[in-house]
C-alpha cells in the first residue's frame, strides 16, 4: 500500500494555534472535512482519513455545520437494514 506524504514547512506548523502533538491528527480531520464537503471524498473514506468512527465523524460534520450527503441509495440501504432488524 502506497501513501502520500505532505510537507508543511516548520514555520507554518509553529504558526498553528495547536499543541505540537495534536497537529497531524487535526490536519487530517480538517482535510477530511473539506474534501467531504466538496464531494471529493465519500463519507466512509473521509472518516477513514480523519481516523474516526462513523458516529464521531457524523458528529463532527454537525459541529462544523457541513450537511451530510445522503442520497436515495443510502436511504434505501438504511431502510432495508431497519426492516431486517424487525
Amino acid at each position: 500500500m502506497s501513501k502520500l506524504e505532505l510537507e508543511i514547512p516548520e514555520e507554518l506548523v509553529q504558526s498553528l494555534k495547536l499543541p505540537r502533538d495534536e497537529v497531524a491528527a487535526r490536519l487530517k480531520k480538517e482535510l477530511a472535512l473539506r474534501l467531504y464537503e466538496k464531494g471529493l471524498l465519500s463519507f466512509g473514506k473521509a472518516r477513514e482519513l480523519a481516523g474516526m468512527t462513523k458516529w464521531e465523524f457524523s458528529h463532527l460534520l454537525g459541529e462544523e455545520e457541513i450537511p451530510r450527503h445522503y442520497d436515495l441509495e443510502e436511504f434505501n440501504k438504511d431502510l432495508n437494514t431497519l426492516e431486517e432488524l424487525d
